[in-house]
Protein backbone atom coordinates (compact mmCIF):
# COMPACT_ATOMS: atom_id res chain seq x y z
CA UNK A 1 0.00 0.00 0.00
CA UNK A 2 1.47 3.46 -0.69
CA UNK A 3 2.38 5.88 1.62
CA UNK A 4 -0.86 7.86 0.31
CA UNK A 5 -3.61 4.95 0.53
CA UNK A 6 -2.00 4.06 3.73
CA UNK A 7 -2.58 7.82 4.79
CA UNK A 8 -6.32 8.08 2.88
CA UNK A 9 -7.13 4.76 5.31
CA UNK A 10 -5.74 6.28 8.45
CA UNK A 11 -7.79 9.39 8.20
CA UNK A 12 -10.80 7.45 6.95
CA UNK A 13 -10.82 5.46 9.98
CA UNK A 14 -10.43 8.33 12.31
CA UNK A 15 -13.41 9.73 11.00
CA UNK A 16 -15.71 6.96 11.45
CA UNK A 17 -14.40 6.67 14.80
CA UNK A 18 -14.74 9.90 15.40
CA UNK A 19 -18.67 9.65 14.50
CA UNK A 20 -18.94 6.33 16.38
CA UNK A 21 -17.92 7.72 19.67
CA UNK A 22 -18.38 11.99 19.47
CA UNK A 23 -22.32 12.47 20.15
CA UNK A 24 -25.21 10.15 20.51
CA UNK A 25 -26.48 9.66 17.35
CA UNK A 26 -28.22 12.33 16.33
CA UNK A 27 -26.88 14.74 19.16
CA UNK A 28 -29.29 16.96 21.49
CA UNK A 29 -29.09 20.12 19.76
CA UNK A 30 -26.33 19.14 17.93
CA UNK A 31 -24.10 19.10 21.28
CA UNK A 32 -21.18 16.71 20.37
CA UNK A 33 -19.53 14.48 23.46
CA UNK A 34 -22.94 15.44 25.49
CA UNK A 35 -25.42 13.11 26.79
CA UNK A 36 -28.06 14.84 27.58
CA UNK A 37 -29.92 13.37 30.32
CA UNK A 38 -33.57 14.13 32.10
CA UNK A 39 -36.54 12.85 34.36
CA UNK A 40 -39.56 13.28 34.81
CA UNK A 41 -40.29 15.84 37.32
CA UNK A 42 -42.18 13.29 40.24
CA UNK A 43 -39.90 14.58 43.10
CA UNK A 44 -38.09 18.05 43.68
CA UNK A 45 -35.96 19.05 41.48
CA UNK A 46 -33.28 19.08 44.10
CA UNK A 47 -34.18 15.51 44.86
CA UNK A 48 -34.04 14.47 41.16
CA UNK A 49 -30.61 16.52 40.27
CA UNK A 50 -29.01 14.65 44.38
CA UNK A 51 -29.99 11.55 43.28
CA UNK A 52 -28.90 11.54 39.43
CA UNK A 53 -24.83 13.36 40.43
CA UNK A 54 -23.18 9.41 40.96
CA UNK A 55 -25.41 7.78 38.25
CA UNK A 56 -24.22 10.99 35.68
CA UNK A 57 -20.98 10.07 36.96
CA UNK A 58 -20.62 6.56 35.85
CA UNK A 59 -22.38 7.03 32.75
CA UNK A 60 -19.86 9.34 31.92
CA UNK A 61 -17.45 7.06 32.41
CA UNK A 62 -18.94 4.13 30.93
CA UNK A 63 -19.38 6.47 27.52
CA UNK A 64 -16.92 8.87 27.36
CA UNK A 65 -19.26 11.72 27.04
CA UNK A 66 -19.82 14.59 28.97
CA UNK A 67 -23.11 13.56 30.95
CA UNK A 68 -25.38 16.36 31.54
CA UNK A 69 -28.62 16.97 33.71
CA UNK A 70 -31.27 18.97 32.39
CA UNK A 71 -34.60 19.61 34.70
CA UNK A 72 -37.84 19.93 33.18
CA UNK A 73 -40.95 21.78 33.93
CA UNK A 74 -43.34 19.29 34.00
CA UNK A 75 -43.89 15.28 32.24
CA UNK A 76 -44.85 16.85 28.91
CA UNK A 77 -41.53 19.03 28.49
CA UNK A 78 -39.36 15.48 29.16
CA UNK A 79 -41.65 14.19 25.86
CA UNK A 80 -41.02 16.50 23.67
CA UNK A 81 -37.52 17.27 25.08
CA UNK A 82 -36.99 13.75 24.16
CA UNK A 83 -39.32 13.95 20.80
CA UNK A 84 -37.64 17.12 19.81
CA UNK A 85 -33.83 15.85 20.06
CA UNK A 86 -33.16 18.28 23.07
CA UNK A 87 -32.84 15.46 25.60
CA UNK A 88 -31.16 12.06 24.70
CA UNK A 89 -32.07 9.79 27.04
CA UNK A 90 -35.45 10.39 29.99
CA UNK A 91 -36.44 8.35 32.94
CA UNK A 92 -39.94 7.73 31.88
CA UNK A 93 -42.28 6.62 33.89
CA UNK A 94 -45.05 3.86 32.05
CA UNK A 95 -47.33 6.45 30.79
CA UNK A 96 -44.64 8.96 29.86
CA UNK A 97 -43.06 6.42 27.73
CA UNK A 98 -46.16 5.26 26.38
CA UNK A 99 -47.05 9.29 25.12
CA UNK A 100 -43.21 9.47 23.66
CA UNK A 101 -43.34 6.43 22.20
CA UNK A 102 -47.09 7.51 20.25
CA UNK A 103 -46.27 11.13 19.38
CA UNK A 104 -42.87 9.97 17.90
CA UNK A 105 -44.50 7.00 15.77
CA UNK A 106 -42.45 4.59 17.61
CA UNK A 107 -38.91 6.22 17.56
CA UNK A 108 -38.49 5.94 21.11
CA UNK A 109 -36.36 2.88 22.49
CA UNK A 110 -36.31 1.87 26.09
CA UNK A 111 -33.16 0.75 27.45
CA UNK A 112 -33.62 -1.01 30.85
CA UNK A 113 -36.04 -0.58 33.72
CA UNK A 114 -35.18 -1.56 37.38
CA UNK A 115 -36.12 -5.16 38.66
CA UNK A 116 -38.72 -3.46 41.03
CA UNK A 117 -40.78 -1.28 37.75
CA UNK A 118 -41.76 -5.56 36.27
CA UNK A 119 -44.28 -5.72 39.32
CA UNK A 120 -44.78 -1.49 40.65
CA UNK A 121 -47.32 -0.45 42.69
CA UNK A 122 -49.53 2.55 43.92
CA UNK A 123 -50.83 2.78 47.12
CA UNK A 124 -53.70 5.36 48.35
CA UNK A 125 -53.26 7.17 51.57
CA UNK A 126 -55.73 8.94 54.04
CA UNK A 127 -56.08 10.78 57.45
CA UNK A 128 -59.47 9.83 57.56
CA UNK A 129 -60.79 6.86 59.62
CA UNK A 130 -63.53 6.78 57.86
CA UNK A 131 -61.99 5.73 54.43
CA UNK A 132 -61.48 1.73 54.48
CA UNK A 133 -61.43 1.50 50.94
CA UNK A 134 -61.70 2.57 47.53
CA UNK A 135 -65.74 2.79 47.97
CA UNK A 136 -65.35 4.78 50.60
CA UNK A 137 -63.60 7.21 48.60
CA UNK A 138 -67.55 8.40 46.91
CA UNK A 139 -67.84 11.93 47.74
CA UNK A 140 -65.09 12.23 48.87
CA UNK A 141 -61.99 14.79 47.95
CA UNK A 142 -58.80 13.30 46.16
CA UNK A 143 -55.27 14.26 45.22
CA UNK A 144 -53.61 12.21 42.28
CA UNK A 145 -50.07 13.69 41.05
CA UNK A 146 -49.01 14.91 37.60
CA UNK A 147 -52.09 14.14 35.32
CA UNK A 148 -49.69 12.28 33.35
CA UNK A 149 -47.99 10.52 35.75
CA UNK A 150 -48.09 6.53 35.76
CA UNK A 151 -48.05 5.83 39.27
CA UNK A 152 -49.78 8.90 40.74
CA UNK A 153 -52.74 9.21 37.97
CA UNK A 154 -53.08 6.98 35.67
CA UNK A 155 -53.29 3.62 36.91
CA UNK A 156 -54.95 5.00 40.06
CA UNK A 157 -57.44 5.97 38.15
CA UNK A 158 -57.79 2.96 36.02
CA UNK A 159 -58.11 0.88 39.28
CA UNK A 160 -60.88 2.99 40.78
CA UNK A 161 -62.72 2.91 37.88
CA UNK A 162 -62.11 -1.17 38.29
CA UNK A 163 -63.92 -0.63 41.16
CA UNK A 164 -66.87 1.07 39.96
CA UNK A 165 -65.95 4.28 40.99
CA UNK A 166 -65.05 6.81 38.33
CA UNK A 167 -63.14 9.60 39.91
CA UNK A 168 -64.66 12.69 37.80
CA UNK A 169 -68.14 11.87 38.66
CA UNK A 170 -68.09 9.88 41.56
CA UNK A 171 -65.77 11.94 43.81
CA UNK A 172 -66.47 15.57 45.44
CA UNK A 173 -63.43 17.36 43.59
CA UNK A 174 -60.22 15.50 42.06
CA UNK A 175 -57.02 18.02 41.84
CA UNK A 176 -53.42 17.07 41.05
CA UNK A 177 -50.62 18.32 43.64
CA UNK A 178 -47.71 17.98 40.14
CA UNK A 179 -45.49 14.82 42.37
CA UNK A 180 -45.55 12.23 44.21
CA UNK A 181 -44.47 14.10 48.03
CA UNK A 182 -46.68 17.12 47.08
CA UNK A 183 -49.81 14.19 47.29
CA UNK A 184 -48.90 13.42 50.60
CA UNK A 185 -47.89 16.89 51.73
CA UNK A 186 -51.35 17.94 50.74
CA UNK A 187 -53.46 14.23 52.51
CA UNK A 188 -51.46 15.38 55.68
CA UNK A 189 -52.14 19.06 55.28
CA UNK A 190 -55.79 18.19 55.20
CA UNK A 191 -56.23 19.54 51.78
CA UNK A 192 -58.14 16.29 50.69
CA UNK A 193 -59.33 13.38 52.00
CA UNK A 194 -57.09 10.84 50.19
CA UNK A 195 -54.50 10.87 47.53
CA UNK A 196 -52.59 8.23 45.54
CA UNK A 197 -48.56 7.87 44.63
CA UNK A 198 -45.89 5.47 44.11
CA UNK A 199 -44.98 2.85 46.36
CA UNK A 200 -41.46 3.86 46.27
CA UNK A 201 -41.45 7.80 47.02
CA UNK A 202 -44.20 6.82 49.96
CA UNK A 203 -41.91 4.33 51.52
CA UNK A 204 -39.20 6.47 51.23
CA UNK A 205 -40.96 9.41 53.35
CA UNK A 206 -41.76 6.88 55.95
CA UNK A 207 -38.31 5.79 56.21
CA UNK A 208 -36.88 9.77 56.20
CA UNK A 209 -39.80 10.10 58.73
CA UNK A 210 -40.97 13.09 56.82
CA UNK A 211 -44.98 11.38 57.20
CA UNK A 212 -46.08 9.41 59.99
CA UNK A 213 -47.62 6.30 58.57
CA UNK A 214 -49.87 6.39 62.06
CA UNK A 215 -51.49 10.00 60.75
CA UNK A 216 -51.09 9.53 57.33
CA UNK A 217 -51.69 5.69 56.74
CA UNK A 218 -52.21 3.48 53.36
CA UNK A 219 -55.66 2.27 52.91
CA UNK A 220 -55.27 0.46 49.54
CA UNK A 221 -52.27 -1.09 47.73
CA UNK A 222 -52.83 -1.38 43.80
CA UNK A 223 -52.26 -4.84 42.01
CA UNK A 224 -48.45 -4.69 40.05
CA UNK A 225 -47.85 -3.55 37.01
CA UNK A 226 -44.92 -2.11 35.07
CA UNK A 227 -43.61 1.28 35.01
CA UNK A 228 -40.35 3.97 34.91
CA UNK A 229 -37.79 3.04 32.48
CA UNK A 230 -35.08 4.98 30.89
CA UNK A 231 -35.40 5.64 27.82
CA UNK A 232 -33.20 6.98 24.29
CA UNK A 233 -34.31 8.03 20.73
CA UNK A 234 -34.12 5.63 18.81
CA UNK A 235 -32.01 7.36 16.04
CA UNK A 236 -29.10 7.55 18.98
CA UNK A 237 -26.18 5.42 17.82
CA UNK A 238 -26.34 1.73 18.40
CA UNK A 239 -22.88 1.20 19.86
CA UNK A 240 -23.89 4.22 22.39
CA UNK A 241 -27.24 2.19 23.09
CA UNK A 242 -25.23 -0.76 24.13
CA UNK A 243 -22.91 1.31 26.36
CA UNK A 244 -25.46 2.51 28.59
CA UNK A 245 -27.50 -0.48 28.30
CA UNK A 246 -24.42 -2.54 29.63
CA UNK A 247 -23.69 0.18 32.25
CA UNK A 248 -27.12 -0.06 33.90
CA UNK A 249 -26.85 -4.09 33.49
CA UNK A 250 -23.40 -3.63 35.22
CA UNK A 251 -24.69 -2.05 38.58
CA UNK A 252 -23.84 -4.29 41.44
CA UNK A 253 -25.02 -3.85 44.88
CA UNK A 254 -21.80 -5.66 46.03
CA UNK A 255 -19.63 -2.68 45.30
CA UNK A 256 -19.50 1.09 46.67
CA UNK A 257 -20.34 2.52 43.12
CA UNK A 258 -23.02 0.22 42.75
CA UNK A 259 -24.50 0.33 45.59
CA UNK A 260 -24.48 3.98 45.95
CA UNK A 261 -26.21 4.51 42.49
CA UNK A 262 -28.43 1.01 43.23
CA UNK A 263 -30.19 2.58 46.42
CA UNK A 264 -30.48 6.01 45.26
CA UNK A 265 -32.35 4.99 42.38
CA UNK A 266 -34.34 2.93 44.84
CA UNK A 267 -33.21 -0.76 42.47
CA UNK A 268 -31.43 -4.26 43.11
CA UNK A 269 -30.68 -4.26 39.74
CA UNK A 270 -31.23 -3.23 36.44
CA UNK A 271 -32.93 -5.40 33.45
CA UNK A 272 -33.36 -4.54 29.99
CA UNK A 273 -36.58 -4.11 28.84
CA UNK A 274 -38.90 -3.32 25.88
CA UNK A 275 -41.65 -1.49 24.04
CA UNK A 276 -44.28 -4.63 24.45
CA UNK A 277 -43.93 -4.57 28.07
CA UNK A 278 -45.99 -1.11 28.14
CA UNK A 279 -49.21 -2.07 26.03
CA UNK A 280 -51.02 -2.73 28.83
CA UNK A 281 -50.30 0.85 30.41
CA UNK A 282 -51.12 2.07 26.78
CA UNK A 283 -54.45 0.17 27.03
CA UNK A 284 -55.39 2.04 30.42
CA UNK A 285 -54.60 5.22 29.17
CA UNK A 286 -56.70 4.87 26.11
CA UNK A 287 -59.51 3.25 28.06
CA UNK A 288 -59.67 6.19 30.95
CA UNK A 289 -59.45 8.70 27.78
CA UNK A 290 -56.00 10.32 28.62
CA UNK A 291 -54.48 8.86 25.55
CA UNK A 292 -55.80 10.69 22.08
Amino acid sequence: MSPLSTLKSLLAASTAAALLFAAPGASAQNTPGVLKVSAIPDEAPTELQRKFKPLGDYLAKATGLKVEFTPVTDYAASVEGLINKKLDMVWFGGFTFVQANVRSKGQVTPLVQRAEDEKFRSVFVTTNPAIQKLEDLRGKTLSFGSESSTSGHLMPRSFLLGAKINPDTDLKRVSFSGAHDATVAAVAGGKVDAGALNISVWEKLVEANKVDPKTVRVFYTTPGYYDYNWSVRSDMNPALQKKIRDAFLALDASTPQGKEILELQRATKFVPTKAENYKAIEAAARNAGLLK
